[in-house]
């Protein structure tokens, strides 16, 4: 009986170690692509997700992004993309929302300085505006503020009241930044 018992447990192992031999197929995620001599798999071996890997890898080293990994030292480092990365002025961004207060907000985004409103009349005007204000520079600074303004009607107002908005919005925008500097 000791026999019998030490040759089925012999034929466990063999058998548990031919399958454990037999492993790192499809199952394990290796493709067994890169398994033959010549190191270069055939076009019917390669995969989807492959290429789009490969496409990317190729894209980067076009770009001369080189995938160096990350340091601590990267932390105070400022490696910002200017192109990516947009500044707004707080003071412009404010005083556009205090001067049109009389204007519905349908979208805001402070990421790329925009403001849109709805339709709305002045306070003490019976036509109704509506403004696009877009924040495009840190900078306290006229060429940093566009405005537009569009009828009801479907026109644009006239070139005296979009600048009688910038140039309100302007001097609001200074009276806030001297009341952040008494501070």
């Amino acid at each position: 009986m000791q026999v019998h018992r030490l040759a089925k447990m012999a034929m466990i192992a063999g058998l548990t170690v031919a399958l454990a031999g037999c492993g790192g197929g499809f199952a394990s995620g290796d493709s067994g692509l890169f398994r033959r001599s010549s190191g270069i798999p055939t076009a019917d071996q390669i995969t989807n997700k492959e290429r789009a890997d490969a496409q990317r890898e190729a894209l980067a080293r076009a770009r001369g992004e080189d995938d160096q990994g990350s340091t601590l030292f990267d932390l105070f480092r400022n490696s910002d993309d200017p192109n990516t990365t947009v500044e707004v002025n707080k003071y412009l961004w404010q005083a556009s929302l205090d001067i049109l207060n009389f204007l519905p907000i349908e979208s805001v985004d402070p990421f790329t300085g925009v403001i849109v409103t709805g339709y709305g009349a002045p306070p003490g005007g019976g036509r109704a505006y509506r403004a696009t204000i877009y924040v495009q520079d840190p900078a306290l600074d006229a060429r940093s503020l566009r405005v537009a303004l569009q009828t009801r009607g479907g026109g644009a107002a006239s070139a005296e009241t979009s600048r009688a908005i910038e140039d309100a919005i302007l001097t609001r925008a200074r009276q806030l930044r001297i009341q952040d500097s008494k501070l």
